[in-house]
């Protein structure tokens, strides 16, 4: 019914208002779904690529507990996210809905003692 536009006709018919959310109130809720967000290529038990391992491996070597999304389930928030961050790459970690950086700049934090410290302020 949801999928045909059935629903929301009913609904409307019945003067409920249902408002789309927008793209980028989306990413603002994805970003600030947990305190510690990875966006990544497939999930924290099966990364689907060499990066987004990496990440993984390194936040939980530190014990840091995250959410995570993975961007190849959805073209629209993969798409997004690379505009509303600036950032053009995956996996991206965000923390209190910010963006902390990439693979690169993860284990850099983590080289220099830093990862846990950052992700705990």
């Amino acid at each position: 019914m949801q999928k045909s536009g059935e629903l929301r006709k009913v609904l409307s018919e019945k003067g409920v208002i249902i408002q789309k959310e927008t793209l980028e109130d989306r990413l603002k809720r994805l970003v600030s779904s947990s305190p510690v967000m990875l966006f990544m290529k497939g999930n924290p038990d099966a990364p689907k690529c060499g990066f987004s391992s990496k990440v993984v491996n390194a936040l939980k070597e530190e014990g840091v507990t995250f959410g995570s999304f993975d961007i190849l389930s959805d073209e629209e928030v993969r798409q997004g996210l690379k505009a509303f961050s600036n950032w053009p790459t995956f996996p991206q970690l965000y923390y209190k809905g910010e963006l902390v950086g990439g693979c690169d700049i993860v284990l850099e934090l983590r080289t220099d003692g830093a990862l846990k410290s950052t992700l705990s302020e």
